[in-house]
């Protein structure tokens, strides 16, 4: 191993230990399951804003985006235009009103507990459904991120696959089995920052190495003008695809638990800010790094990258000291450490809070439910892991719609019983199963993914069947109405 592999090496080591250290603050704050599941409901504005970007972005924000962008140029911008969007109206319209629903309907402390108490689902399935839903997608979800953590350490300090697998596993399961949801939002703030910090001096130091704007601008013209267009090479359903990722936030069970979670709707606002402004300026950083790395490149015809997505990587070990670029190795690691995190808390949550005690019904005390949470986390952990061990584009594949999936089965849903009386349990079943198998089939038909992303037809189907089955099975609930009319009334009063 070399002089610079040594020094990024020590970086990576000093990261993991701080995330270790968090995740045992975490495990002496925790007492009950609300600890557990939802930290309390204790968090403040910029950990629920940072946690909730950290636990999305992944890491597409510093290696698949980048990658795009200097593959094809602005054009992949589209994404990153949709996302934004998406996650502004989710913080307006979602995030103050969950708040508020989740606990006046019976201090609910996941999406499938407030599903059935929102809707009074006295026969269970909707939690079970949503739960199982959760389950399936996660648990390969975070088999995917484990396949990132092995790829990460063997393309970068040349270990075997399977020792970086084990590595970075062995660290996520740590902090969030002991410390459960306050570890896995207090590391997501931390690894937010470094992800933002990692995003903002590559472009910003890169920006001399290419000698300023207007020379930049001329190198990558060199390369190919169309790059720095964001409609050239564009189809209108290409756009619309693409943009449509913007629609998935309203259904991330391991975002939108961030909403539930934060001190009072005041906060929410203030939240949004950070979030937003978090957001923009790293998915502007990730596009400026991809820029700079077209001219960088072409000034630079002896110095070759082979993979597209390494751009932010090579950058960074070109620009800055070893030690400080094991920094931005370790700002990729965050990125992908805190959305397993995040998925293992949620996944968690579903297995004890909405499976088992739905289905088993079993009255136990909050630290034996704890202690289930912490064994469904390692039970979870090992499964993914085992669909890890073995590199496959099955599960890779998997990823690309779960997203859609997830965004296609709980975004309507969640939106509706927000802002719709009439809403019933029966129509949200029929448009959660209705958005998942829509997403389910389009994605795997080439000849319908090619088209259009199948998150655009599973969440208009989702949103049609919801409505015409809640309409025809609708009956006046007093509980529901009262329910509804005090979370209105909260909602006034916090913001006055």
């Amino acid at each position: 191993m070399s002089v610079d592999h040594i020094y990024q090496l020590i970086s990576i080591i000093l990261y993991m230990v701080a995330m270790l250290f968090i995740g045992w603050y975490a495990f002496r704050r925790t007492v009950n399951l609300t600890d557990y599941m939802l930290g309390g409901r204790s968090l403040g504005p910029a950990v629920t804003a940072l946690s909730a970007g950290a636990a999305d972005m992944s890491g597409w924000l510093l290696m698949g985006l980048p990658g795009a962008i200097y593959a094809a140029g602005l054009v992949e911008a589209w994404i990153a235009i949709g996302l934004t969007i998406g996650a502004y109206l989710n913080w307006l319209f979602v995030a103050p009103r969950l708040r508020v629903y989740t606990q006046v309907s019976n201090d609910s402390i996941t999406i499938p507990s407030y599903l059935e108490n929102r809707l009074k689902d006295t026969s269970r399935i909707l939690r079970i459904a949503s739960g199982i839903i959760i389950l399936i997608f996660f648990t390969f979800y975070v088999s995917s991120g484990m396949v990132a953590g092995g790829v990460f350490f063997e393309s970068s300090f040349g270990l075997p696959y399977h020792t970086g697998l084990i590595i970075v596993s062995i660290v996520v399961i740590a902090y969030t089995l002991f410390g459960g949801f306050l570890a896995v939002s207090y590391t997501d703030f931390v690894q937010g920052l470094i992800m933002f910090l990692a995003l903002i001096l590559v472009p910003v130091f890169g920006i001399f190495l290419t000698g300023g704007f207007s020379e930049t601008a001329e190198s990558i013209r060199a390369v190919d003008p169309t790059r720095l267009s964001l409609i050239q090479g564009a189809s209108f359903i290409g756009v619309i695809s693409a943009a449509a990722w913007g629609l998935g936030y309203f259904g991330q069970p391991h975002i939108i638990v961030r909403f539930m979670a934060i001190k009072s709707v005041k906060e929410t606002k203030e939240a949004r800010r950070i979030g937003i402004s978090w957001m923009a300026l790293s998915l502007i950083g990730a596009i400026a790094t991809a820029l700079i790395g077209i001219a960088y490149f072409q000034q630079n015809p002896d110095v070759t990258i082979t993979d597209p997505e390494a751009v932010f990587i090579e950058l960074g070990q070109i620009i800055f000291h070893p030690f400080i670029a094991g920094i931005m190795l370790a700002a990729i690691l965050a990125a992908v450490m805190s959305t397993i995190s995040s998925q293992l808390i949620v996944t968690s949550s579903a297995l004890i809070e909405d499976l088992y005690k739905a289905v088993i019904k079993v009255d136990a005390t909050d630290k034996r439910y704890v202690f289930l949470g912490r064994m469904s986390v390692l039970f979870v952990s090992v499964v993914a892991m085992l669909f890890a061990w073995t590199k496959t584009n099955t599960i890779l594949k998997l990823v690309s719609f779960a997203w859609a999936g997830f965004g296609a089965s709980f975004g309507p849903i969640i939106i509706l019983s927000l802002y719709w009386r009439k809403i019933t349990n029966k129509g949200a079943l029929a448009g959660m199963v209705v958005g998942a198998i829509t997403v389910i089939i389009w994605g795997n038909v080439e000849a319908l993914t090619g088209t259009l992303y199948e998150i655009v037809p599973g969440f208009l189907l989702n949103l049609i069947v919801t409505v015409l089955v809640s309409l025809m099975t609708y009956k006046e609930d007093k509980e529901i109405t009262e329910e509804f009319d005090e979370t209105l009334r909260l909602l006034k009063k916090e913001r006055a």
